[in-house]
């Protein structure tokens, strides 16, 4: 038994060879079911799924891939973000991923930096996607905006999309300390206690790596300020743009709606969700690991309607 095979029971693992080097993922349930596509966020990898996607996977086809730069996907060097880690681009890599594996159209969940990858994928190519849940982001225009109006909100935010190897070199002096550090902050109790040992060993595995420390800031330097996810934000805001599929929006209690004038739900709704459903979770960012049954509940509904 591999590394993680325990925590998908019924999953096989999945070596899929994509436009820019390899990815990893894991698909598990009928290979006649709709397809569910699930991408994790930011620091860690498909294991965050793993307390949904095997009981998600009893009416669907689960695959559970890890992010280009994160988990044991290929993580190519890049500069600035827009080479490799563009949203954009990630996006058009993951349609050839799923292409690859029989599947054109397909629902999507994503969380976090998979989220941000699953909107530009929904408005770059709607076609593809029968419907999108959105976990705990708000567009990156928008988080931006924010960031902007209160200096020293989300901090890692500008850190992280500093040039390189500023960013690098700090993380590099201690990842555990830097990662298991978010992980704590963002959580509804302040610890690590709601997480798996087997996930946070995966998670580790990969924030330890240099290049995949790269890899992730350079995922934010494409989401940063000046980068190329805000820019694609702004114009298709500018155009009006919309999401045509149903979009349900899932919001944590005590981290994204947290002391919020505007909910993430009426953010959506006013920006590129203007039919958006929501519903808040009881939980800090990390709901599928911190409240797995409010969030499968809400995720089961959403695709079965």
């Amino acid at each position: 038994m591999a590394e993680g095979d325990d925590l998908f029971p019924g999953f096989e693992p999945l070596w899929i060879e994509g436009p820019a080097g390899r990815w990893f993922g894991r698909a598990g349930g009928p290979e006649t079911a709709p397809p569910l596509l699930l991408l994790h966020g930011f620091p860690q990898c498909h294991a965050m799924w793993h307390r949904l996607a095997p009981r998600l996977a009893e009416t669907h086809r689960v695959i559970v891939l890890d992010l280009k730069g994160y988990g044991w996907s290929a993580a190519p060097a890049s500069e600035h973000g827009a080479n490799a880690y563009a949203k954009r681009r990630l996006g058009a890599e993951i349609v050839a991923v799923m292409e690859r594996l029989g599947h054109v159209r397909f629902a999507l969940a994503g969380h976090d930096r998979g989220a941000r990858v699953s909107y530009r994928l929904a408005l770059d190519e709607p076609g593809r996607i029968e419907r999108l849940a959105i976990l705990d982001i708000v567009p990156t225009e928008v988080q931006w905006t924010r960031i902007e109006a209160k200096p020293g909100a989300n901090p890692h935010w500008p850190f992280l999309s500093r040039p390189a190897p500023e960013p690098e070199d700090a993380i590099r002096r201690d990842p555990d300390a830097y990662f298991e550090g978010l992980l704590r902050g963002w959580t509804a109790a302040g610890d690590l206690a709601v997480f798996d040992p087997r996930a946070l060993t995966l998670y580790r595995q990969a924030w330890n790596v240099p290049e995949r420390i790269h890899a992730m800031c350079e995922d934010y330097r494409a989401g940063g300020a000046d980068g190329p996810d805000r820019a694609a934000d702004r114009d298709d805001l500018a155009a009006g743009r919309t999401l045509p599929m149903p979009v349900l929006v899932l919001a944590s209690e005590a981290y994204l709606n947290r002391d919020r004038p505007e909910p993430a739900l009426t953010v959506w709704q006013r920006t590129f969700a203007p039919n958006a459903q929501g519903v808040q979770i009881a939980s800090g960012h990390f709901m599928t690991e911190e409240a797995p049954e409010p969030t499968l509940q809400a995720l089961r509904s959403f695709l079965a309607a």
